[in-house]
């Protein structure tokens, strides 16, 4: 399947939305990761997986399509290794970690053109940021 220019802006353009809102929620609740930060890795991993899938299109079966995409969750768990810190015994900054892996895999389906996965994907990640973080502040803080 051949992708134009367009198709390829297009996919840039979403992966930077779609991690833009996970950082914007990022970003309100105060986190060390925000805005900027999100957007920028679901935009590089989109850029990343479309350069894989063109160059699996020019390449053909002497290019692996998967190692692109592979080795930026290796780097994303890098820079979320670099966001945890502890504060005493008490470990800081591993869900924004987390959404930095999702944030990447968003990149990732958008890149391959998985809209609806991504877009699903993205609403599930800020229901699991606002909506389980009240969860968690309002019934298991009491039960500490």
């Amino acid at each position: 399947m051949d992708i134009n220019t367009s198709e390829i802006f297009l996919r840039l353009i979403l992966a930077v939305f779609l991690g833009g809102l996970i950082g914007l929620e990022r970003q309100i609740a105060h986190k060390t990761a925000g805005l900027r930060t999100f957007s920028l890795i679901s935009l590089s991993s989109a850029l990343l997986t479309v350069v894989s899938h063109l160059l699996g299109e020019q390449y053909g079966a002497n290019f692996n399509v998967a190692i692109l995409p592979t080795q930026i969750i290796s780097g994303i768990g890098f820079i979320g290794a670099g966001i945890i810190i502890f504060h005493g015994l008490q470990p800081k900054g591993i869900t924004t970690a987390a959404g930095l892996i999702v944030s990447a895999t968003v990149g990732i389906a958008v890149g391959f053109g998985f809209y609806s996965i991504a877009v699903f994907t993205t609403l599930l990640t800020l229901l699991i940021f606002t909506i389980m973080w009240f969860f968690e502040v309002k019934f298991i803080s009491k039960i500490k």
